[in-house]
């Protein structure tokens, strides 16, 4: 299935797309797509549902982010070779976790804002997955199991204030909507191997990055049972895990987004995201 929240901004409702490509109003079944609501004996109600009985989604709707909160959002650094390359920095022995904050979630074709006093925006398309029921302690094995499903991120980041100011990532990757989150939720039972998908992301139609899930350094699975050791994962929380090469921060000379940019991405089975680049006014 592919599950969708839409609406205005903090009034989303929870859909699924039918098979027509049409989102379908499921909040007579589950309230979102949060806690229980994203377990697997949840997910199964929304599977033997009637959806073409179910009331669709007005035309052109907002689509948000596939979660309503996250309590973590959780990323991992460096995952792909040659992204550390670009970054001229050590491929690591073990994943790089920081945060982002959850309040930069956003939807996935809502405007990127730059920050105020912002110098080196950045984009990175990435492969996200939403846990659906607690892990502490799992092993690698059973991992994917713990998983409500899989969507896209683009991990916006300020890298000035990410690697310039001091102290720990999370402050260069957590204003508001520097987490694009969808455009669909794709439970797991659709992806038959995650870790064999393209994907990547164009600025003002200009392909910048291109790559495979394949190439990552630390797979999914070891991803979230390696998190589990040091916490307990809940429903709704979010992991992205990494970017191919491509960033700006890479290019020679670096090139950052400015007001006026448009940025697309995309994985394969998972959609596509598209994002207008403003300036912040506040």
């Amino acid at each position: 299935m592919k599950l969708v929240r839409f609406g205005p901004a903090g009034q989303e409702k929870p859909g699924v797309l039918d098979q027509g490509g049409t989102i379908r109003d499921v909040s007579s079944i589950l309230p979102d797509f949060f806690g229980e609501h994203l377990s697997d004996a949840a997910l199964d109600k929304l599977r033997s549902a009637d959806l073409a009985s179910l009331p669709a989604a007005p035309d052109g709707s907002r689509l948000g982010a596939v979660v309503p909160r996250a309590g973590n959002f959780i990323c991992i650094g460096l995952n792909y070779v040659d992204h550390a390359h670009e970054s001229n920095l050590p491929i690591p022995s073990e994943p790089i976790v920081f945060n982002k904050a959850p309040s930069s979630l956003s939807g996935p074709f809502d405007p990127v804002v730059i920050p105020k006093n912002s110098e080196k925006t950045d984009w990175e398309v990435e492969i996200a997955v939403v846990i659906g029921k607690e892990a502490y302690n799992i092993s690698e094995a059973d991992a994917l199991s713990y998983l409500a499903g899989y969507t896209i991120c683009n991990d916006v980041s300020e890298r000035a204030w990410q690697t310039e100011r001091g102290g720990q990532w999370t402050k260069g990757k957590s204003a508001p909507t520097f987490g694009p989150v969808g455009p669909w939720l794709v439970t797991r039972d659709e992806i038959a191997d995650p870790q064999a998908l393209d994907m990547w992301l164009d600025v003002n139609g200009e392909r910048t990055q291109t790559g495979n899930t394949s190439t990552m350094i630390f797979t999914i699975a070891h991803v979230i049972a390696y998190l589990s050791t040091f916490m307990k994962l809940e429903p709704g929380d979010i992991v992205t895990t990494g970017t191919p090469p491509g960033v700006g921060m890479g290019k020679k000379p670096p090139r950052y987004l400015k007001p006026g940019d448009k940025v697309t991405l995309g994985i394969q089975g998972l959609g596509e995201q598209a994002q207008d680049v403003v300036a912040y006014h506040g």
